[in-house]
């Protein structure tokens, strides 16, 4: 059996992406369980290294990533990218943050662009990063652990990573439903709403990867066509809701979708109403427009969109404010830093919006041929 590592990064985070060839299968293990395996800029330049690394060796025919968790492998896959990190470099203008979602947004690129089977398995939590790093996987696997969000709108960001390409192609409304209200999801929805391939049982996941070691594969499909044999079957939790989702989150601004769902005596119009009370404003009104736009791009267009509008969201000059006054830092603040939960976001209500604060988030402030994603086709 042909075994051989490629170290991570020579720093502090060096043991926090695990990468290792086993017999045809690169393997590769996210190992950050304190922070739920959130992205740091160096797991994400290793991560880079090796893919690019594993892209052109002929001896790996496919490659397989998953999560640690405080106790064992599986059980978390990933939170998302270091939001206490983005916090910190905003507040200092540490050049760093730029440099990370540059990179991220590649590697996202990369993920679903590669040349050879990629399979997540995306056991317990995945959110934000996490999807950025599973949804492009040619095998998107789920477990009854499995809880799936973009939950950006409330931290006063946007589902970024290229969450405008990915749930924009959800099934009817279900894009801006997830978009909007960050929920999570479970196994059942995911597979039914084109965020998951198949589900399998958590508990044989162990004995699944020690199988991709030692099975003498001769091609990249054999490689998923094992996992896929695993699939069992799962249930949809919000089937019965999805009439409504279509309805309210197709009319045309969010003003018009919270008033709808506040004249819906049901419970999920009622909670979901509230859930929109909660999130920031302005994120939501800006969010309702990226998913609209790349419901028509192409991955890369898409990604540079995005890129455009977390450099907005950190620099929010067209508001009259400074990266430390931007609704994202304050959403931050609230959940991971003060942790009191009561963002101060501006403007407070939903119905305070206008266009003229929402518009700028889309007008990128690089030539095109100077963009950070310029080279993404």
């Amino acid at each position: 059996m042909m075994t051989s590592s490629i170290p991570a990064h020579p720093a502090e985070d060096d043991s926090f992406i695990l990468a290792q060839q086993v017999g045809r299968v690169g393997l590769i293990t996210l190992n950050r369980p304190r922070a739920l395996n959130a992205l740091s800029l160096e797991m994400v330049r290793s991560l880079t290294r090796t893919l690019l690394d594993w892209k052109s060796n002929a001896q790996i025919l496919a490659v397989a990533v998953r999560g640690m968790s405080k106790d064992a492998p599986f059980g978390a896959f990933c939170a998302g990218g270091d939001i206490r990190f983005f916090h910190q470099a905003a507040l200092a203008g540490d050049p760093r943050l730029e440099d990370f979602f540059t990179e991220e947004y590649a590697l996202n690129h990369l993920i679903h662009t590669y040349p050879k089977p990629y399979i997540a398995f995306m056991d317990g939590i995945v959110m934000g990063g996490g999807m950025g790093i599973s949804q492009g996987a040619s095998l998107r696997v789920v477990t009854q652990r499995t809880r799936m969000a973009m939950p950006e709108t409330g931290i006063g960001l946007f589902p970024d990573v290229g969450g405008g390409f990915f749930l924009s192609r959800c099934p009817g409304r279900v894009g801006e439903w997830l978009a909007l209200t960050g929920q999570a999801i479970e196994a059942g929805d995911a597979v039914a709403f084109g965020l998951a391939d198949g589900c399998m049982d958590a508990g044989r996941l162990n004995a699944l990867w020690a199988d991709l070691q030692s099975t003498p594969f001769e091609t990249g499909n054999a490689v998923e066509h094992m996992v896929t044999t695993k699939f069992t079957t799962t249930q949809a939790a919000h089937k019965s809701a999805r009439n409504q989702i279509d309805a309210v989150f197709s009319l045309g601004d969010v003003p018009s979708m919270v008033k709808a769902l506040e004249l819906d005596t049901s419970e999920f119009a009622q909670r979901t109403a509230a859930v929109l009370r909660q999130r920031s404003p302005l994120m939501l009104h800006v969010v309702l427009e990226q998913i609209r736009r790349a419901r028509r791009m192409s991955l890369a267009d898409d990604l540079r969109m995005e890129r455009d509008m977390v450099r907005h969201c950190f620099h929010p000059r067209h508001l009259g404010r400074s990266g430390a006054g931007s609704e994202t830092v304050e959403g931050i603040r609230a959940l991971a830093v003060d942790k009191d939960h009561t963002p101060r976001w501006q403007p407070a209500a939903i119905e305070e919006v206008d266009s003229s604060m929402v518009e700028p988030f889309f007008i990128s402030p690089w030539p095109a041929s100077a963009h950070p994603l310029a080279h993404l086709s």
